[in-house]
Parts: structure tokens; C-alpha cells; sequence
């Protein structure tokens, strides 16, 4: 059923793709945060490479059990203080999630101090939305320079932003639109990954730019 319905999502990004007129690679993020392991281990063996998980000591305890596959680790949830240790000996490849400057000062401090890096993207709460967390679209411009400048440990390497929560694929697209806009003025400053599409939305999102997609339940759901 898993390797099912991962085909059938990857060839619906594919015909995304050419409907949007997208000759560039897309990345797909198995979200695995409901998923056990031997779920994701199916997902695995069916090529998928890359998972994501929104709290720390689940990625922690799944990494462990999975140790033997070369799982590619994303941790795509709200990072709090109190869990960076532990992420930071988790070694995720990307953390999507860079949410407040607070965090940023906060990671640089630890990183510094264990003397590593952590590739990151910027989260931006482009719906404006008061039950997402991330950067406004006013201030995420200045903050991701401002990271850059003042916290070297962090590689920034482009934004992430969750569609607005809404029926009305205006307001969807709008969001989605802003973070792209962002994104293209970030151009400059080395960006390479534009987060941005679920389940219920990576259509959109594809056709709006995004080359990053965070897909659980339509690959992991019967």
C-alpha cells in the first residue's frame, strides 16, 4: 500500500511538473511523524530516501531503530530550546523549521560551542496566521540577513512556509506566492530550497516554485 501510494504521489508531482512547465528537480519529504518504523522502512525500500519528523525525540528513537538504512533525517517541527542538544546529536541533513531569532541566537550559541554546523531554512508565516509560528512576511527579509551575518554555524539555505489554512485556494496560492517572491529576492544570498506544499496543497505549491514538498498522509494513510 505504502509503495502504492508513493508512486502514485510521484507521478502526480511529475505531472505537475509538466503542467507548470517545471524542468527542475523537486525533492519529496516523507513526513513520518504518525508512521512507525517498519512503515517507513517500507517507504525506504521502495526508494524513498528522505523522511521528516516534527519532534525531536521521535526522530531520535526512530534514527535508532533504522540505523542500519541510510535514512536522510529532516526535522521539520517546532524546535524548543530545551531540545537542541538533542538535535544537534541527531545530525538531521536539514532543519525546515528556524522559526525566531531567539532560536537562532539560541542554536548559534550551542553550535559554536560544539564546534558544528546546521544547514537550516528560514520558516516564514506568510498566511499570517496566529497558529503557525515563523518570521512575517515584513520581517523575513532582514532576519535571514541578520542570521547570516550574525550566526555562522547556521547555513542558511533557503525559507519554508505551510499554505494557509483554508478551503479557498486563493488564499493558498497568495501564501505561497509571498514566500516565492521572498525567495527570488533572496537570490543572491545563495538560497537553493523553497519548502513549501503538504499533502492536501503540493499542487499549488508546485506551481508556485516550491522544490521541496512535505508529504506524510497520502504516502503513509490506506
Amino acid at each position: 500500500m505504502i509503495c502504492k501510494n508513493l508512486t502514485r504521489i510521484l507521478e502526480s508531482i511529475e505531472n505537475a511538473k509538466l503542467r507548470y512547465g517545471r524542468r527542475d528537480f523537486i525533492k519529496l519529504i516523507a513526513v513520518s511523524k504518525y508512521s512507525n518504523a517498519d512503515e517507513i522502512q517500507q517507504a525506504f525500500s521502495c526508494g524513498q530516501i528522505a523522511f521528516g519528523e516534527n519532534k525531536v525525540q521521535d526522530l531520535a528513537k526512530k534514527k535508532q531503530i533504522l540505523a542500519p538504512y541510510d535514512i536522510e533525517w529532516h526535522f521539520i517541527g517546532t524546535l524548543q530550546e530545551n531540545k537542541i542538544n538533542m538535535l544537534l546529536q541527531i545530525k538531521p541533513a536539514l532543519l525546515h523549521s528556524l522559526h525566531s531569532l531567539k532560536l537562532a541566537y539560541a542554536l548559534q550559541k550551542r553550535l559554536m560551542r560544539e564546534n558544528c554546523k546546521l544547514k537550516a531554512l528560514l520558516q516564514v508565516n506568510s498566511a499570517n496566521e496566529d497558529s503557525k509560528s515563523g518570521f512575517s512576511i515584513e520581517s523575513a527579509f532582514s532576519s535571514y540577513l541578520e542570521i547570516l551575518e550574525k550566526c555562522p554555524n547556521i547555513e542558511l539555505t533557503g525559507l519554508m512556509c505551510m499554505g494557509a489554512h483554508s478551503n479557498d485556494t486563493t488564499l493558498i496560492e497568495k501564501s505561497f506566492l509571498q514566500t516565492q517572491r521572498l525567495y527570488e529576492r533572496l537570490k543572491p544570498y545563495n538560497v537553493s530550497i523553497l519548502s513549501m506544499g503538504m499533502s492536501s496543497d503540493y499542487e499549488i505549491a508546485i506551481a508556485c516554485g516550491s522544490n521541496c514538498l512535505r508529504i506524510g498522509s497520502s504516502i503513509f494513510q490506506p
